[in-house]
């Protein structure tokens, strides 16, 4: 049967092979917005999550984690009460809530909708006689939805999901500022849970009320901001940039520049920000993205949040929906920490000596690089995908495919072969090679399965390996074969990953 290189053939991949099932609970009928993962992408997301990790230990982060739930001072400080909105279009006939902004990007592709006000949207509903998708009454006027999922806490104390992880991790200052011995700039991630009341959630885990975060502070001074030491390292590395203004003229091929250069030309304003684009650039190239299917989209002055200095999405161009953001990164200035000193009373504590002259007092800047990690599943598992010569071949990076190894005997009904292949992959898993045995069905369909799960290499055991103790490593890419002696396995195995 002939294998299709197309998007039908991939969504039936990810749930087939225990990637990503959903939505949940199926037996149910499923809730919108509510995904699970199986085996395989468990495996995947916990490769992620040690490869970041073990990469921002070396650019000198720390790691915290918060409570989920907060009480409901904490959202009204950091305005999510007030702003924390959605436009939606709610139809008069059939009750249909529709997330206006989205909607119309759809239905009006060579139109501009981020920055919109509701007024403008208006507009373009009554100019373009915009109409539900379901019954197809007229839309009219464009209500505000808060995002956020209220509950209560013990008798009658009200609290908040958090809708990110950012504001948990901003209330630790004072404690993180006294275990940094107040030496700037303060580096600090969290990973976790965030909770979103989506009005229509689709795309899969693009957008889902319940989804994991992966969010990155710095914690710096004014002038820290714009003298800062580390940038200097990495200012001659080039990234691709797609400037508000060049969005304006409507063009959406990024200009690929160093980052010495955006600074000279005032695409970037501060060293200390184009330090963390390249800190999100660096993360998303060491996952296996392809070069040319990444690039940073500025948001304009109208899209920009109000607090925002500067912003920037990290995007991956994906089949599917097209340009997919996976990261986010914000010049956020001193408005998180100066709202939540005003409202604890505590500012203070906020307010401390960073720069050259220990009199002048100032309340921190903060700077984010805020990571989507079920995004970044997604668009590897999609950028990955590939049919070659009727099989599916799952390129995934080694050290992210859920199975380093897979070993196999080549019979399965002869007693001495399969506990030879059990021996090597028990060999394997002591190790630590995440090696998994497989005897059901032909080799030829056992090869096809782990190519699926982007496994790099299998190994075959057969007749040859009792005489000779040798066996067949098959590479996942290449599909070459060679003979190597089973002692020297692992190390070869190690070796080449």
């Amino acid at each position: 049967m002939k294998i299709e290189d197309n998007i039908e053939t991939f969504n039936s991949l990810i749930k087939r092979r225990g990637f990503i099932w959903g939505p949940s609970p199926e037996i149910y009928g499923g809730l919108a917005g509510f995904f699970s993962y199986g085996p395989a992408g468990m495996a995947l997301k916990n490769n992620i999550l040690s490869l970041f990790r073990r990469e921002l230990r070396y650019f000198g982060f720390g790691e915290v984690e918060c409570p989920t739930i907060m009480p409901e001072v904490v959202w009204r400080a950091s305005g999510h009460l007030e702003r924390f909105i959605d436009p939606v279009l709610s139809c008069k006939e059939c009750g249909s809530l529709i997330r206006a902004d989205k909607y119309l990007q759809e239905q009006l592709p060579d139109t501009m909708i981020d920055g919109l006000s509701f007024e403008q949207m208006e507009n373009l509903i009554k100019k373009n006689k915009i109409a539900c998708p379901k019954c197809g009454t007229p839309f009219e006027k464009i209500e505000e939805y808060n995002l956020m999922l209220k509950t209560k806490v013990g008798k009658n104390t009200t609290a908040y999901l958090r809708p990110e992880t950012a504001t948990t991790t901003y209330l630790l200052f004072n404690r993180l500022n006294q275990d940094a011995r107040r030496q700037y700039p303060i580096k600090i991630y969290q990973y976790g849970k965030a909770y979103r009341n989506e009005i229509s959630p689709r795309q899969l885990v693009l957008r889902m009320r319940a989804f994991d975060q992966f969010e990155l502070q710095l914690f710096i001074g004014k002038e820290q901001e714009m003298d800062f030491e580390e940038y200097h390292e990495i200012k001659k590395n080039k990234l691709p940039l797609l400037d508000w203004k060049l969005q304006d003229k409507n063009i959406d091929k990024p200009n690929i520049i160093s980052l010495e250069e955006a600074i000279k030309k005032g695409i970037l304003k501060k060293p200390a920000y184009a330090y963390c684009l390249y800190i999100g650039h660096y993360l998303t190239i060491k996952l296996g993205f392809p070069e040319n299917a990444v690039r940073y989209r500025q948001h304009s002055p109208n899209e920009r949040a109000h607090y925002a200095d500067d912003a920037w999405d990290l995007e991956i161009l994906t089949k599917q929906f097209g340009w997919v953001e996976i990261c986010g990164i914000h010049d956020r200035t001193d408005y998180d920490l100066r709202q939540h000193g005003e409202f604890s009373k505590q500012t203070k504590q906020f307010n401390i000596a960073m720069g050259s002259d220990p009199k002048i007092k100032e309340i921190p800047q903060i700077l984010e690089i805020a990571f989507g990690i079920d995004r970044i599943i997604y668009t590897l598992l999609e950028t990955g995908f590939n049919v070659e010569e009727e099989r599916i071949n799952l390129k995934l990076k080694s050290e992210l495919a859920p199975n380093t190894v897979a070993v196999f005997p080549l019979v399965r009904n002869k007693k001495n072969i399969k506990n030879l292949a059990l021996k090597i992959h028990n060999g394997l898993l002591e190790h630590r090679i995440g090696s998994f045995f497989d005897v059901a069905g032909s080799i030829g369909k056992r090869y096809r399965r782990q190519d699926e799960l982007g496994t790099p290499v299998c190994v075959t055991v057969d007749y040859d390996s009792l005489e000779d103790n040798t066996v067949t490593i098959r590479d996942r890419d290449t599909m070459k074969q060679l003979r190597i002696k089973i002692s020297k396995l692992p190390e070869e195995i190690q070796k080449k990953f």
